[in-house]
């Protein structure tokens, strides 16, 4: 018994170390003590036995004062990489971060069909070409996180995808049964709310991240948790109901929000007053500059509607930090000041909202994020990239 305690707490304590390690980035065995409040001797202990595994170095930091230079530690970051897979509806994006949660490589595959078979056998070959590429570091590929624009149980398997018209599908099982790996199956929402905390708003508790591509999900953490419900489903507010007699919705109500404040659901109906179809965003940037009333119009409506949900939400979360990943609120410059002042209700109340600076890729940095942290088993991810670059290669 006393050795299984034992062997807990040196498992707590490993985790502990390696994570102050990676939030400081570089930091001495005598500042880890001081910080963590464990004993010289444990410290010494700990690092030998990460420094064994391969998962942290040692360096010399250049030091001006006379005596011996600090020894400094830091995260061996090309130790392994974790591959973050976004599975939308027309095309799959796969990035490779490093441990240090830098892309390393990108690519872009288009869908043909919404085939679930096809698709399994598309993901299969793609995974075995980055394991296949990665597999010269120490670990290779440490896992593969999937971001599902759907619901996921909390026991990964998947519920339903609307756009594929996918229902109860083993996607994880299907992918580990064929593959040497560990896999993740998360609701995409989810993860870009993880990407936030883990790289950006590392001291938020209570978090909420909206995406608004093609449809509308929300990811949420309640005292630095994520938010899934009883079955995993928390979170699909983009089927709140803002208008019951409205548009019909795959979910098979009327009126959802997702349907009058998505970005799919603004560029289908320009593209039908302008009579224009296959908009790009920057068709739409170059007649907001032209202030083209059509435009203008649709985008007083689009705002208009996305703060209708947006005070729903906050007045049933009462959120710290609200992140908006949107590609089409950057494209209007006065958007978050309009939305700011249709959240002035006396009981509206959050602290800071924000446009994400992940955009499109919010969802497989968070995935990645999530592969690296089960990976390194820490309590806590923080990490910093000063400039998120993809290099994306299409297929």
């Amino acid at each position: 018994m006393e050795l299984g305690v034992g062997a807990y707490l040196k498992k707590i304590n490993k985790s502990l170390v390696l994570s102050k390690i990676i939030k400081h980035e570089m930091i001495s065995r005598a500042e880890l003590s001081n910080i963590t409040k464990l004993t010289k001797a444990t410290i010494s202990s700990q690092v030998s036995d990460l420094l064994e595994d391969g998962l942290i170095i040692e360096t010399q930091q250049e030091y001006n004062s006379v005596g011996r230079k600090p020894i400094m530690l830091s995260l061996r970051q090309n130790a392994g990489y974790a591959l973050g897979i976004d599975l939308d509806y027309r095309n799959i994006t796969f990035t490779v971060c490093d441990l240090k949660g830098n892309p390393v490589h990108s690519d872009h595959v288009e869908l043909e069909n919404s085939n679930y078979d096809e698709i399994l056998h598309l993901l299969i070959a793609q995974i075995r070409g980055y394991q296949e590429k990665f597999s010269d570091s120490c670990f290779g590929i440490v896992g593969v996180s999937i971001g599902v624009h759907g619901t996921v149980k909390n026991d990964e398997t998947i519920s339903f995808v609307p756009q594929h018209k996918w229902y109860n599908k083993d996607l994880k099982r299907d992918l580990e049964k064929i593959l040497n790996t560990v896999v993740y199956v998360e609701n995409n929402a989810n993860l870009c709310s993880f990407a936030e905390k883990v790289y950006n708003f590392h001291q938020s508790k209570n978090l909420i991240s909206i995406s608004m591509y093609s449809g509308i999900g929300i990811g949420f953490l309640i005292n630095g948790e994520l938010v899934k419900g009883y079955h995993g489903y928390a979170g699909e507010m983009g089927h709140m109901i803002i208008n019951p007699n409205g548009k019909p919705c795959n979910c098979g109500n009327f009126g959802c929000w997702e349907l009058y404040a998505s970005e799919v659901s603004f560029i289908n109906e320009l593209s039908e007053k302008l009579n224009k179809p296959k908009l790009t965003y920057e068709d739409i940037e170059n007649l907001v500059i032209e202030r083209n009333p059509t435009v203008m119009e649709q985008i007083d409506k689009f705002i208009k509607n996305v703060s209708i949900g947006l005070n729903n939400i906050i007045n049933i979360l009462n959120p710290e930090t609200l992140v908006l990943n949107s590609e089409l609120l950057k494209l209007f410059p006065e958007a978050m000041s309009l939305i700011k002042s249709n959240l002035k209700a006396s009981i509206s109340n959050y602290k800071e909202i924000y446009i994400s600076d992940f955009g499109t890729n919010a969802c497989v940095m968070g995935a990645c994020a999530l592969a690296i942290k089960n990976f390194l088993d820490i309590p806590e991810l923080s990490l910093s990239v000063d400039q998120v670059e993809f290099y994306n290669q299409v297929i």
